[in-house]
Order: structure tokens, then sequence, then C-alpha cells
């Protein structure tokens, strides 16, 4: 079991912190299925820029227990430990620091996976970041800047003798981005190279392909992107497989209308009946996509701008479908 400072975990099974997707609903939601600790959503260094509705909103808490994990992301050592000391007084458990993010617009401001090249800018960072707050701070990086550079063992020994409590590690360079394959080897040195807690990330998508990563690189826990969206369910499967052996039956048509629905309260409650029906859009495509007729549906989903009529189109869409097998059985 890991321990975030004085908190306990109920398992070692993380969501990862996607911008645009792991907002408080969707980590409420997570949580609710089996994940051990959610992160929020990548929250900029600069203060200055909170008072927009998308940054306040990224830094409410979940209902659900845990500790509250905020990551902010900069390269600025004075900036980033004032940023970790407002949250920490607004309520954040934890602060987590991104070195991991490749998106372009991040590493233009030399933030994100871009500070893996300047080893010396990173132990100025989370020095200043450790000793600003009292709350634990974690980390999340990538392997190295690209295939010829990895050198995320040198600088998971930095983050180590820098204070830092648990580090996170996606499995490429800055330079793969998201493509290829998670390089699960280097992970597995990294985790060999410090005492801290490892995590794993990267490709993980399944109860089985959970347990062989954390067989390969023997890491305390493994992190969820990608394959949460639209099936936040992942985590309870994987907590189960890794608890017995056995794979769970596949989710039934009633519990997955069941968490659609949830889920879309919580994001009317959140953002309210305008912007809380837009964001339902995207998140309901990645839960029914491997359905039947699920283009048809979106195309007419898609265009709804009422609560009630989210409701009762998927209502209407689960009801055909369970019509749809209870007529293929008999």
């Amino acid at each position: 079991m890991i321990n975030i400072g004085p908190y306990q975990l109920k398992n070692s099974l993380f969501l990862a912190p996607m911008v645009g997707v792991s907002d408080t609903p969707f980590r409420e939601i997570c949580a609710d299925q089996g994940a051990g600790l959610t992160i929020a959503e990548m929250l900029t260094s600069n203060s200055e820029l909170w008072h927009n509705e998308r940054n306040r909103l990224k830094r409410i808490k979940p209902s659900n227990t845990g500790p509250h994990v905020v990551q902010i992301a900069g390269s600025d050592p004075q900036l980033m430990a004032e940023a970790a000391a407002l949250n920490a007084e607004l309520g954040a458990n934890a602060i987590d620091i991104n070195m991991g993010c490749p998106a372009k617009k991040v590493l233009k401001k030399a933030a994100g996976s871009a500070l893996l090249k300047d080893r010396k800018l990173v132990s100025r960072i989370l020095k200043e970041v450790v000793n600003r707050v009292d709350v634990p701070v974690t980390l999340k990086i990538r392997t190295g800047w690209s295939p010829e550079s990895r050198n995320g063992v040198e600088i998971a020994k930095i983050a180590e003798q820098c204070g830092i409590q648990l580090l996170t590690v996606h499995g490429r360079t800055r330079e793969c981005r998201f493509k290829g394959e998670a390089e699960y080897d280097t992970i597995a040195a990294i985790k060999q190279s410090v005492s801290i807690p490892v995590i794993a990330n990267g490709d993980i998508d399944s109860p089985l392909k959970a347990a062989a990563v954390i067989r390969q690189t023997q890491v305390d826990g493994v992190m969820i992107g990608r394959s949460a969206q639209g099936r936040p369910w992942i985590f309870r499967e994987i907590e189960y497989y890794l608890e017995s052996g056995k794979l769970l039956p596949q989710i039934s048509l009633p519990d997955r209308h069941d968490i659609i629905i949830s889920h879309l309260m919580k994001l009317h409650g959140f953002y309210g009946d305008v912007k809380g029906v837009w964001y339902a859009r995207k998140h309901v495509a990645a839960y029914v996509k491997e359905l039947l007729e699920s283009r048809e549906f979106m195309k007419h989903f898609n265009n709804i701008k009422a609560p009630a009529e989210q409701f009762d189109r998927i209502h209407e869409y689960f009801t055909i479908l369970d019509e749809d097998i209870g007529a293929e059985a008999a």
C-alpha cells in the first residue's frame, strides 16, 4: 500500500491528470470506480491566470475521500514555489510537478518535459517547491527528452535527493510524444535507482497489461490515462485482477448506463446547463464508441442543448440496445 505523506491510498491505481478530461466530475467518477488517487488537470504556475473560469474550476476539490492533488507546470522556480504554496493554502493535500507534458504550447514556455534537458533547473525547481510547502510533493516525468537522451534515471535520483515523495514515469521520451510503444525497461531501471515509490504510465489498457507492467518493472503502482476515458471501470477491473488473478465479467449495459447518467449529473452540476451539455458530449462519445449504432446516436446527441434531453436520449438509446440484445438471445 502506498502512502503520500500522511495519506494512505486505498490502492496504487492512479488516474492521469489529462487536460480537458480529468476534471473534478471525472475524478469523482474514477474514484467511485476504484481509482486510488486522482490528480487534477495541469495548472499553470502563473497565478495571475488562475482567475479565468477554466483555471478556477481546475482547483476545485472532488467530493470523494483521499488526498486532493493539484498538478502545476512552469519553468521559473520562484513562480512554481509560489503556485505550490497558494494551492496548499487553498486546500491541496499534495502538489504534483509536471515535467512530462509533451504539448507544444507547454514546451514553448520551457515547461513540462522540456525541463528534462536542464538538470540544474530541474533541481532548483524541485528544491524550491519542496522547501516552500508542508504538503507532500510528487513529480511526473518522461524517460528523457529524446531516444538519444534518456536521462530518466538521473532525473529520478535528483528528484529523490530534493525530497520528492513519489515519482510517476511515462514510458516515452518527449520526442516520442504518444507514438510507438512505451519503454518499460527504462521505467524498470528508474525504479531500481531510487527508494521512493515509482508509478508506471503509458499504454496500460487492461488488467492483464497492468499486471504485466508491474511484473516487468517492479513499480509500486500504475497510472491510467487515455484508457480510462469512456471506461472508468478499468480501475475496478485492474484492482480485482491484481487481487484475485481473475477477470471481472464485461460490464453490463445497465451498469454502463448508470455510470454515464451519474457522470452527466456531475457535469451539469459542476459546469451548469450550457457548458455541462458541451462537456458531456465528448465523454458520452467515449462511453458509447464500441456500442451498436453509436455513430448514429452521437449525431443526434451532439445537437442536444438541454440537460434533460441528454438524459432522455441516453435512456432511449440504452433501452433500444437492451431490447436488441434480448431479441438476439431469444
